[in-house]
Parts: C-alpha cells; sequence; structure tokens
C-alpha cells in the first residue's frame, strides 16, 4: 500500500487561546472479547470528539503470513492517506499501536464492544484527553461501494461509447486513478480506422502539450538534486541566452521559462514544421517580437518550454529526452512512452492521426516536432499515463520510489500566473497556471489539468488531488472537445454529483463561434478593380527573416506559390499588392502576403501576419545563392576609373566582395539581384557590374541618390 508523509494535526488545548500544531502520531489500545484475542482485520470507521470539531478517522488492520500485524490510518480533514502503523499487538481485549518519534506521545485506549463491531475509549495527546470512537465497516458495505464504483465505470463507458459516435471520434484510450488505485485503464474505437484496429489500454497516442508536465517535472528533478535553482538568471546556465528584450534577458529565470510570462506571444510557426535544430530555434529566440512586458500576463509559449528542456541538458550534460527516460519513465516503467512519433509508428500498438474535413473524418500525416519536444513531442498509453498520474496524486511518489520530492509536486500544483479571461460557467472557476499544469476549482474541488493537441491527436490529464481522482484521456482526432467532455463527466460521477451537460455546452460554444468567424470572413472583403503591381514572376523569390527562417515564392503557370517550412499554398491576388493563402495549414491561419516595393521599383519585401500579438513579421527578399559564389564572384575582382579616380574591387574572405575608394572607408558589397550589389549601410548606394557577351566585367555602374555614374574596367 502506498504511504503518504503526514500532514500536521490541529487539535486545540483545553482553556487555551491558540490552536497548537502537531503531526498525528498515534498509540492504539482496543480492549477485546475476555475469550480471547479477537481478529480486528479490516477497516474502521469513527472519530474523536474534539471540542467545537469531531475529527474523522479510517483504520485499516491487517495481519500477515507470520501473524504480524500491520495497518494504516486515513484523516481526511488533514489530507492524510495510509500512514503507516508499526509495533501493533493484539493481547485478549488489548491492542495497541504506535508510531513514535512525535511529541506529545498521541495515544489511543479503547475497548472492543461484545458484538465485536465498534470500539469506544479515550484519545490522549500533549496532556489532553478526548473521547473516540470506531465502528467496523461491514464487508457487505464494503462489496456495496465496489458494486457502486463499477456502476459508475460502466456509465462512463458508455457515456464514452455514446459521445465518440458524435464527435466522430475514432479512437480513444482513457485512465482513471482513485486513491492510488488504477480503476480503469481501457481502449475504445479504432486506433486505424482503415484496417479495423482497436484501440488497447497500450496503444500509443501523442500527448501534445501534456508533456509539459513531464519537462517541470524533470526540472524539479534537477532542483532537488542541487543541479539548478527555480529563481537562477538563465544567463548563469547558458551565457548565451538572449531575447529581443534586454531586460527580459538579463532577468529571466528558470521558474519563468514554465509558466508562460516570457513577454514574447506563441510565435508557433517558428518551429512548426521546421527543420530547424533545437539549438537552431534557441538561437532565433533573440530575434521574436515580445507583445506583452516581462511577467506582466500570462502567454502561452512553447518555445520557452523547449528553451527548458535545452536547459536542463546543458546543465546536466544529457539531453532532456535522456533525463526524463532516466527520472521518470524508468523508474515508472513506461516502457512504450517515447520523444518521438517515428518512434511510435514502430510499435505494434499505435494510433494513426485523423482530422475531421467536409464532415468526414481522414487520416491525416503524423506531426514530428522534435525540435521543440520539451513543449510536446511524449507519446503514450492509457496504462503508462496512469502511473504517472500516481506520482502527482501520491506526493511524488510511486509505490516505493520517491520520483521527485513533495516540495517540486507542491509547486508545479500552485499557480503562479493568472489566465485571463472570464469565468464563462459558475462549476468551473476563473483558471490560473503552475508550472506545466493549469489550476482552477472544478464545483468546489481543486482541479489541475493540462491538455495536448498536435496534428491527428487531442489530450487531456486532470488531476483532483484532494480528492485522489485522476483521469487521462488520449484521443486520435484533431483538436477536439471530447476529452474535457469526458474528463467533467467522470469526475461529476466520481465526486458523486449529477453530471453538467458539458456536452451541449461546448457545443453550442462552438457554433457561436464558428459563426463569429464566418462573420469576420464576410467582413474582409477586397477592394475591387485592383491588381498586382508588377508582373506575378517578379514577386517570385526567397524572402528571409531571422527569427521565422525563409519564405519562397515561386511562379508556375499563372500563380504564385508560397513555401515555408515545407508547407505549401498557392496564393490568390486579393487586392493591390496583396495575396492570400487558399490552402491547407497556411489557409487555416488565414495568412495574407503583403509585398512592399523599394525605391528602385522592385519587390523587396513581404509581410506576414505570422503572429497575429504582434506586427506582420517582415521578410527580406535574399540574393541568388550564385552571387555568394567565389567563382562568380571572382569575375569582378580588378580595377574601375571613373573621371581619373581608381576604385579598387577585392574579395574579402571566401566569398565577399570589397569595394575600395581613395581616401574613403572600405564598402562591402552586399548582394542585390543579378549582377548588382548594395554598399552595406549606405541606403541607396549600389554597384552593377556590366558584362559583354563573353561574360567579362567591363563596367561598373555607380548608382547613387545624386545621380548614376560609369566606371571602366581597366585591370
Amino acid at each position: 500500500m502506498s504511504t503518504r508523509q503526514s500532514p500536521k494535526m490541529f487539535l486545540p488545548k483545553i482553556r487555551a487561546p491558540f490552536i497548537t500544531m502537531i503531526v498525528l502520531i498515534f498509540f492504539l489500545s482496543v480492549l477485546v472479547a475476555e475469550t480471547g484475542s479477537v481478529d480486528i482485520s479490516g477497516k474502521w470507521k469513527g472519530q474523536i470528539e474534539i471540542p467545537g470539531m469531531n475529527l474523522e478517522i479510517t483504520i485499516d488492520f491487517s495481519k500477515d503470513k507470520s501473524s504480524e500485524w500491520s495497518g494504516s490510518i486515513d484523516i481526511p480533514a488533514q489530507q492524510a492517506r495510509d500512514l503507516p502503523l508499526a509495533d501493533i499487538s493484539v493481547d485478549n481485549k488489548n491492542v495497541s499501536f504506535k508510531i513514535s518519534g512525535i511529541p506529545g506521545d498521541p495515544t489511543f485506549n479503547g475497548i472492543v464492544s461484545q458484538e465485536g463491531d465498534s470500539i469506544n475509549g479515550k484519545f490522549s495527546q500533549g496532556g489532553q484527553t478526548f473521547d473516540f470512537y470506531l465502528v467496523r465497516e461491514e464487508i457487505e458495505e464494503a462489496e456495496e461501494k465496489t458494486l457502486h464504483q463499477n456502476e459508475i465505470l460502466d456509465r462512463i463507458r458508455a457515456f464514452v461509447d455514446s459521445t465518440m459516435k458524435i464527435w466522430k471520434v475514432p479512437g480513444l484510450g482513457m485512465a482513471i486513478v482513485k486513491d492510488n488505485e488504477v480503476i480503469l485503464a481501457e481502449g475504445f474505437g479504432m486506433r486505424s480506422v482503415e484496417e479495423s484496429l482497436p484501440v488497447t489500454s497500450k496503444t500509443l497516442f501523442a500527448i501534445g502539450s501534456c508533456t509539459k508536465a513531464f519537462t517541470s517535472a524533470v526540472l524539479g528533478v534537477l532542483v532537488d538534486e542541487g543541479m539548478i535553482d527555480w529563481n537562477e538568471k538563465i544567463r548563469n546556465y547558458i551565457p548565451e541566452f538572449r531575447l529581443k528584450d534586454e531586460f527580459a534577458t538579463q532577468r529571466m529565470t528558470v521558474l519563468d521559462l514554465v509558466t508562460h510570462r516570457s513577454g514574447l506571444p506563441r510565435h508557433d510557426l517558428v518551429w512548426y514544421n521546421s527543420p530547424a535544430t533545437r539549438e537552431e530555434l534557441f538561437r532565433r529566440l533573440r530575434y521574436l517580437e515580445p507583445s506583452k512586458d516581462f511577467r506582466s500576463v500570462f502567454q502561452y509559449q512553447n518555445l520557452m518550454f523547449m528553451t527548458a528542456g535545452y536547459l536542463a541538458g546543458r546543465v546536466s550534460g544529457k539531453s532532456w529526452e535522456n533525463l526524463v527516460q532516466e527520472k521518470i519513465f524508468d523508474p515508472l516503467n513506461m516502457k512504450n512512452s517515447n520523444f518521438s512519433v517515428d518512434i511510435s509508428q514502430k510499435s505494434s500498438d499505435f494510433a494513426l492521426p485523423y482530422k475531421e474535413k467536409n464532415d468526414k473524418v481522414v487520416k491525416i500525416p503524423f506531426r514530428n516536432i522534435d525540435n521543440v519536444g520539451p513543449a510536446g513531442s511524449i507519446n503514450s498509453n492509457a496504462e503508462e499515463m496512469a502511473r504517472w498520474i500516481i506520482v502527482h496524486l501520491n506526493k511524488g511518489k510511486y509505490k516505493d520510489k520517491q520520483i521527485v520530492s513533495e516540495a517540486q509536486i507542491v509547486m508545479m500544483h500552485t499557480p503562479q500566473m493568472v489566465v485571463p479571461g472570464p469565468m464563462r460557467y459558475d462549476e468551473a472557476s476563473e483558471v490560473t497556471y503552475g508550472m506545466g499544469w493549469f489550476i482552477r476549482t472544478y464545483r468546489g474541488h481543486k482541479l489541475v489539468y493540462h491538455g495536448g493537441n498536435i496534428d491527428g491527436f487531442s489530450a487531456l490529464v486532470s488531476l483532483l488531488p484532494r480528492d485522489g481522482i485522476g483521469i487521462a484521456i488520449l484521443t486520435n482526432l484533431n483538436g477536439t472537445p471530447l476529452p474535457t467532455i469526458i474528463s467533467y463527466y467522470a469526475i461529476d460521477l466520481l465526486l458523486g454529483k449529477k453530471p453538467v451537460d458539458w456536452n451541449s455546452r461546448i457545443r453550442l460554444q462552438q457554433e457561436s463561434a464558428k459563426k463569429a468567424e464566418e462573420k469576420k470572413r464576410e467582413e474582409e472583403k477586397p477592394i475591387k478593380g485592383t491588381r498586382p503591381s508588377h508582373r506575378l514572376d517578379e514577386y517570385a523569390g526567397d524572402y528571409e527573416n531571422p527569427g521565422y527562417g525563409v519564405i519562397h515564392i515561386k511562379k508556375v503557370g499563372k500563380r504564385l506559390i508560397a513555401s515555408y517550412n515545407s508547407i505549401e499554398s498557392s496564393l490568390k491576388h486579393f487586392h493591390y499588392d496583396i495575396f492570400q493563402a487558399t490552402e491547407g495549414e497556411m489557409a487555416d491561419a488565414k495568412l495574407k502576403f503583403l509585398f512592399h516595393t523599394n525605391w528602385k521599383g522592385d519587390i523587396d519585401k513581404v509581410s506576414v501576419p505570422i503572429e497575429r500579438a504582434v506586427d506582420p513579421v517582415v521578410f527580406v527578399r535574399k540574393a541568388s545563392e550564385e552571387m555568394s559564389n567565389p567563382e562568380f564572384l571572382s569575375k569582378f575582382i580588378g580595377k574601375y576609373e571613373i573621371s581619373g579616380q581608381i576604385i579598387t574591387v577585392t574579395m574579402q574572405g571566401k566569398n565577399t566582395l570589397v569595394a575600395v575608394v581613395p581616401g574613403q572607408p572600405s564598402y562591402r558589397l552586399v548582394p542585390y539581384k543579378g549582377t548588382e550589389f548594395n554598399l552595406k549601410d549606405l541606403t541607396g548606394f549600389s554597384i552593377e557590374f556590366k558584362l559583354n557577351k563573353k561574360e567579362e566585367v567591363v563596367e561598373a555602374i555607380f548608382k547613387q541618390p545624386n545621380g548614376v555614374f560609369s566606371a571602366k574596367k581597366i585591370e
């Protein structure tokens, strides 16, 4: 049986104006039948009659094969469960047990009734004495409770089956933990619709952002081990850490990384489907625009959790994946859980991803998000997620293993930031955020939870730590609210409450949001009669942003096609020099592309509202790769004469041209297009080299704000 560390128990001193706090430890003496020692095995319930209150207690006694007694006690008011008892002896009518080493020497002395179904006596502690009584819980009562629990589980199963059909969810894995016991771990529906393969309790699903709790936990382990401090600055662990906000750069701590208060909005398209490595994404953080002041407001941010995992790896000398495997997966025997959908697909039991499109459920490709793994790449199943839940309900322990300290569990489950937003329903309070967990009250009970969504999968883990209840729901449908609906239904039943109709509420909520979106689209009408300012081929090119990478625009037939992180979409002319995406993820994100013309009349930039919380992200046209080729550049090296003045063009390094003008500093030539180069840091100044039919350079044209000048090549 799992044990929990005892909280402190409050008992009043008689005639004292204050309450003394002590940890409850017992000597229990019980007198039993005179004819010999009675069997006290089983569960006893009762209370200590303290003035002003009755403190409820539950005691379990059992005897092993060698006739040695053992036992445990629960004190619900103190949130204490399964506290172990020791030195238990039964002598005729007398029974005693003790947990030593606690001030006040708490002691019970009582007598078993003639019928053997109750115990009455005195409880003393610290010189005070109170009446107590215990009543044996009948076997029939225990069986009735088991039957009641089975009825609840049957109702939950029926609800899962019916709502899966309503929401068109192909498959679902579910685990329920109650009082540190797994009371349900099952699969529903299909993990592969095409092959009619059923979901089992071992079927792997992507858990998405439910991964964040694992990242916070592994950081907590490193804190326990003295390797990091939650309040230490990131720069002290990773000196090259930089954000665009210099104040945030200098002040950000480890705790800030896992509480969504960096000042950065989501910026998800930086990493989504990106070929960039985790380290490359880390180095791009310095170019991303903040939308709020540091620590001023909660803004969900995957890249900060990625950075948290990256930091854990840098400090420990191990990868985030290896740390989670060693500190969490291995001790919990989570043998099938992994860190990549590529690994899941090598398993014999994994769910395929699906999405709803045009009222039909269709299979979609797996989305690899290994580069931001600490924010959401874990895959697991119902059985193994149940063990993870037990750790959080059992103060960091699983069986006899302390996975993470109780202090770290408390921190993770404690509000750190308020999540903006109104309280929509009476049953569910406003939301706060801990460390990898959202926190609110639900129908008067503390609820700690986190969802997870990545292409084709939706998941939710919910904990009611004060009630000993935990639920994990894993599905293989993109963006479905079903995990929330089922989780609330199961919680209602397990708490003995009449279920709220969340199914109807959320359906109406979605329909309302859909109508609002349709209305917004109707308002965004293009201005009629406008045309692009340039030929379509002049918009084609590669455009780069240091934080977001490269957008490729190409002309195919009579249309433009945009490609970003290997995600493609046709671009339809909207109005003027604005084009809108019409396909796939770009269309889903409602992306529009505004092309800009420079002072030369060329298209040289494109702005895309890729992150709605900040101004559109500007991508600058890149010169062709040929213009950085040493062989191509070498033909421009030489001397050029203009009005008796000699200008020398030479190579600096392997692929950089420099122009040397007598009496002036050297000017670096930045590739622009064709054979034209801009002068670095001089707006409006450029040099275009002219070639003859033999591809030989014969002239350099100097373009300046005050005119255009020709210089012949003389060497």
